[in-house]
């Protein structure tokens, strides 16, 4: 561990993440409660900022896969932070203009520009961090972005409640030209000339046939678009779990995702001491994850009690954090370095397709049912990603994944 400490590039990279991911919080908060105040707390409007938000993942996750495996890394997650930066000034001017719409479309370029970038940081995580560090490197930031996860809906509830809309978004421009500026400082990362010049289109075919051609990839693309749509289905509705189960004004929707950033936490750092643990028995972790996910999720919409549903919801970051782990440090040891951006460009997007098609009829389904009805689906298809968890084709000591 002292090791990775004394990698720049993980240094910064990590850093730059780590502002990132407080910039989002302020943005989701700021923007939710700006949402629920112009629209009168109405479920279908949060869910639709919650579709806007992953709809452009789901788009350009596999068309910036592909150019992430062409273009520099580091000149990459630089222009992407700048980009987010200058997209928020624009979206200021239009909000000032009169056009508070203009809220679903900073959004939607956030989301755009993220899928460029955050290839080209595992592919930067590829060339200069020792293979045999990447699971306790992956651990290690996991935790990190977690503490985020706690302080950043805080953060970004007190900006906007104290100092409004314009303040959070102006305070997102600082955050992503700080993240831009310590990436200058990256070392120059130059991809490897081809031998034979191929198209984009045609390196994208091969990034979807290298998916298919591999059945663990496969399963884990079923298994992404699954947990998807259970998380599409109860990911908006979080504000109302707040609201109408625990008799909380809005603005304790922050605690509750605190409360999940504190698990992350735990989860990360233990994944981080654990890496050999998790590679040896992998299945194993995914299926236990997959099954007390379930049960937690079921648990939190019976809940009338704060305490209680701050517990499941530490758990529950907990399970997060492993399943983050795991998928990362599979992605980056077991793909081709070559290939990571496009496998990583195929399985996201499926994850987004599932989100999106969840968060399309979560508030209309919880309109015409109940919360309960909408809570209890998602857990039911959770439970149901245990029997692909299962499926996955792992050597008979568990310790060497056959993956690729």
């Amino acid at each position: 561990m002292n090791a990775l400490f004394k990698n720049r590039v993980f240094l910064i990279v990590a850093s730059a993440d780590l502002l990132q991911q407080l910039g989002i919080w302020i943005r989701n908060m700021a923007l939710l409660f700006y949402v629920m105040e112009q629209s009168g707390n109405n479920p279908v409007a949060v869910s639709l900022l919650t579709a806007l938000e992953y709809l452009p993942i789901f788009l350009f996750s596999l068309i910036g896969g592909t150019f992430a495996d062409r273009w520099n890394p580091k000149k990459t997650v630089i222009a992407g932070d700048t980009l987010s930066a200058l997209s928020i000034i624009v979206i200021v001017l239009l909000i000032f203009a009169g056009l508070w719409q203009a809220v679903f479309v900073a959004t939607v370029i956030s989301a755009i520009v993220s899928q460029f970038s955050q290839p080209s940081s595992a592919i930067l995580f590829r060339q200069h961090i020792p293979a045999d560090q990447v699971g306790t490197a992956v651990g290690i930031t996991q935790s990190m972005m977690a503490i985020f996860m706690i302080l950043g809906p805080v953060v970004g509830t007190f900006i906007y409640t104290q100092l409004g809309l314009y303040a959070s978004l102006i305070a997102l421009v600082m955050i992503f030209m700080i993240a831009a500026g310590i990436q200058l400082l990256l070392p120059d990362s130059k991809r490897e000339v081809r031998e034979e010049k191929t198209s984009p289109w045609t390196d994208l075919q091969d990034g979807l046939r290298y998916v298919w051609e591999r059945s663990n990839l496969r399963l884990t693309c079923v298994l992404f678009l699954i947990s998807g749509i259970s998380i599409g289905l109860t990911q908006p509705l979080d504000v109302f779990l707040a609201i109408n189960r625990l008799g909380l004004p809005k603005e304790g929707v922050q605690w509750l995702t605190a409360s999940e950033g504190v698990g992350m936490l735990i989860g990360g750092l233990l994944a981080a001491t654990m890496t050999g643990w998790v590679a040896r028995y992998r299945k194993s972790v995914m299926t236990g994850v997959m099954l007390i996910w379930a049960v937690l999720t079921f648990i939190e919409v019976l809940s009338i009690f704060p305490a209680l549903t701050a517990s499941t919801r530490v758990l529950s970051g907990l399970c997060a954090a492993f399943f983050e782990v795991i998928f990362v440090a599979f992605m980056i040891q077991e793909v081709k370095e070559d290939y990571i951006g496009r496998v990583n460009g195929v399985i996201i997007p499926m994850m987004m397709a599932g989100v999106l098609m969840g968060t399309s009829i979560s508030g209309v389904l919880m309109n015409i049912s109940s919360l309960f009805v909408v809570y209890s689906l998602s857990s039911i298809l959770t439970l149901s990603c245990c029997l692909l968890t299962l499926r996955l084709k792992l050597s008979k000591s568990e310790t060497n994944p056959v993956l690729v």
